[in-house]
């Protein structure tokens, strides 16, 4: 059998194809050279006036410098893919001429490439879809968002009227920099952060906490429980906001007129104080997080209810026997179970209500008062972004740069929890 060097054969594939036929294998190699040339072509006559345009973001007035930027975008992606496509033809080129001086087998013809690629990456031809798709629906928009960051889109130059210009990190020096802005992201981000844990914290421990008690076998009317705990996830979410939005009024909400008084025959020191849930921030803040642990805590119990139900009732008897109380069975067995199983889940909560829009907007619009540039008392940053591109003036790319910094810190945040809490270790569980 005739020896292949690896080296010669990564150096023809300079040329995508040609290290494959060097290998022998013709019907890859024509393949590998026929995309080659289709790109090219396609290269010369759409991608390359497309990324120029991308770079220059229109040198007349009338060019729309939006269309370019996305069109260009699109056009880059495509050629990332082929970029990655020749590095995989260096890589294949290199790996099969070893493959020749080892003895392995080598697919040589169009129906022996075929049948490996059916017998041993069938799997990999059913997620390709998946993956383009994902590119098309999560990186491209990510990619428009992250250029559209470095440019000054913002109500003073709105295509085609006005031409785009990159900026570099103006936008977010300015975040910085200008008072108002500062301001206005420290205060927003200090309270989506207290936020996210305060709410998230409260519908885990919750949801945990009624999921162990409905778990109790003295327990009765187990199946009327459930369905109780189960209606706040029942009921659409907005309907339970709008109806919270109008209970907590501060003149004629249910809240203030029939509950404050039926507690402060309990409680004396309530008599007569209306408490102004939208009218003051902190209230305001404090009812955003009941809110929120009274809609989210049903998806938590019934998650833990099945965790609970699956434990082993012999670790208890184990426990009882060591002499373990409550809390320490708790500790020891329960909590530590429930993490194994749903510590991804229970992280996507707090990532979730980082960003979690409908209820900042719904009960009190962001509102009572603002903290400055263009922020309400009670904004989260994702609604502050909202604002941003919605207002009279609207500021398009310091949305995007804000939008990169939330992305940023909650991809770091999650990936640092999944890692301390060995959230995908599930084989060792």
């Amino acid at each position: 059998m005739t020896k292949k060097d690896p080296k010669q054969a990564m150096l023809r594939s300079l040329i995508p194809g040609l290290g494959q036929i060097y290998n022998d294998q013709k019907a890859k190699g024509y393949i590998f050279l026929g995309v080659t040339i289709a790109f090219l072509a396609y290269f010369v006559a759409i991608a390359l006036p497309e990324i120029e345009n991308l770079i220059t973001l229109g040198e007349v007035r009338g060019d729309n410098s939006l269309f370019m930027l996305i069109r260009g975008a699109f056009h880059l992606i495509l050629v990332i893919f082929f970029l990655i496509f020749y590095g995989f033809n260096l890589k294949d080129a290199r790996t099969v001429a070893r493959q020749w001086n080892n003895d392995y087998p080598v697919h040589t013809t169009l129906k022996e490439m075929t049948n490996g690629i059916y017998e041993n990456g069938f799997p990999y031809l059913l997620i390709i879809p998946s993956y383009l798709a994902m590119t098309f629906a999560i990186i491209f928009p990510v990619l428009v968002t992250l250029l559209i960051a470095f440019t000054n889109y913002d109500f003073k130059h709105l295509p085609p009227n006005k031409l785009l210009d990159w900026v570099g990190f103006t936008n977010f020096a300015n975040i910085w920099q200008l008072s108002t802005f500062r301001a206005a992201f420290g205060s927003v981000l200090t309270w989506t952060i207290i936020w996210a844990l305060a709410a998230s914290t409260l519908q885990i421990v919750v949801g945990i906490f009624t999921a162990i008690i409905a778990n109790q076998p003295f327990i009765k009317g187990k199946r009327i429980f459930g369905v109780i705990f189960l209606l706040p996830w029942a009921v659409p979410a907005f309907i339970t906001i709008l109806t919270f939005s109008n209970m907590f009024n501060d003149s004629i909400g249910a809240i203030n007129t029939q509950v404050i008084p039926l507690l402060s025959k309990v409680l004396p020191f309530l008599d007569g104080h209306l408490i102004p849930w939208k009218t003051d921030p902190t209230w305001t803040k404090i009812a955003l997080i009941m809110m929120q642990g009274w809609l989210g805590f049903p998806y938590i119990y019934v998650l833990t209810l099945g965790i609970l139900q699956s434990i082993p009732n012999d670790l208890y008897e184990a426990a009882y026997i060591d002499g373990a109380n409550a809390w320490q069975k708790f500790r020891s067995i329960t909590f530590p179970m429930i993490l194994a199983v749903a510590a991804p889940t229970l992280i996507s909560q707090y990532t979730f209500n980082f960003n979690n829009f409908s209820i900042i907007y719904l009960f009190n619009a962001g509102g009572p008062g603002s903290v400055g540039g263009g922020a309400g008392s009670t904004d989260i940053l994702i609604s502050w972004i909202y604002r941003l591109t919605t207002g009279t003036a609207p500021q398009y790319s310091m949305a995007a740069a804000v939008t990169l910094i939330i992305s940023i810190i909650v991809i770091s945040i999650s990936m640092i929890a999944f890692k301390k809490l060995h959230a995908f270790d599930m084989e060792d569980v």
